[in-house]
């Protein structure tokens, strides 16, 4: 599984080699010497951009390496679950945060099997957020109190948490080092909302798999863990960093 803090470039399809490595395999396993990749948007107000929607996919799909199929909803709408028939490997993609969510309702069951017998995921900024069990989907307030910029909320005022995809258990923020996110998720951790977790900088992914995790890109992943007193009370949070090999 990948995780991917956001922000990407055209020129620079180096980070999801791995990905589309493992779909080929998975490709290779049912006859298909190309393998298919889904890649799943959700747009509001034109978030994620044009250029995005069009250049994204083309990204993964670089040398023709793969063959993506992109479905686009508008934010209130929902993914049919045909969008999972026939697929090496499953992109979700960037944007409104709280969209996604809704709009992945109905295949969180099926996300969650394909994905335990081996489907590569990459859950791209929003994507990396909703693969938590508790997905932290935004917002820059905890009780009143700013706890990270107010560009980053995703239209919400409060820090909020919903029901995520269930892949990961521990929370995700993304954007990290570009947006200031980091704050959010110390905040959210010292206030019990969750239990820890990792925030992403943009051109970064976090590779979770069975053995150690591993870090691509150009960044870091920020790894936020709660400090607790005998009692089991959060005293305090700790902070480190992981970055490429």
């Amino acid at each position: 599984m990948h995780l991917v803090g956001g922000g990407w470039a055209p020129d620079e399809p180096g980070l999801y080699d791995l990905f589309v490595a493992e779909a080929a395999a998975r490709g290779r396993a049912v006859g298909r010497d190309v393998p298919r990749v889904g890649v799943l948007v959700v747009v509001a107000d034109d978030s994620p951009s044009e250029e995005w929607r069009t250049g994204f996919p083309a990204l993964i799909a670089s040398g023709g390496r793969c063959e993506v199929v992109t479905t686009v909803v508008e934010a209130g709408d929902v993914f049919d679950t045909r969008v999972l028939s026939d697929v090496d490997g499953l992109v979700v993609g960037g944007g409104l945060t709280p969209a996604y969510l809704e709009a992945v309702a109905p295949l969180v069951d099926q996300v969650r099997l394909l994905v335990s017998d081996g489907l590569p995921y990459v859950g791209f900024s929003a994507g990396a957020a909703i693969a938590a069990d508790r997905a932290l989907l935004g917002g820059w307030l905890i009780g009143d109190v700013p706890v990270c910029p107010q560009d980053a909320a995703e239209d919400l005022d409060e820090v909020e948490l919903g029901e995520g995809l269930g892949l990961v258990d521990l929370a995700v923020d993304v954007h990290a080092a570009q947006w200031g996110t980091l704050t959010r998720l110390v905040a959210a951790t010292e206030a019990g909302m969750v239990r820890g977790g990792v925030a992403i900088d943009e051109h970064t992914a976090l590779v979770v798999g069975e053995g150690a995790l591993t870090v691509l890109g150009r960044g870091s992943v920020w790894r936020v863990e709660p400090q607790v007193d005998e009692q089991g009370d959060v005293v305090g949070v700790s902070v480190g960093s992981l970055g490429a090999e």
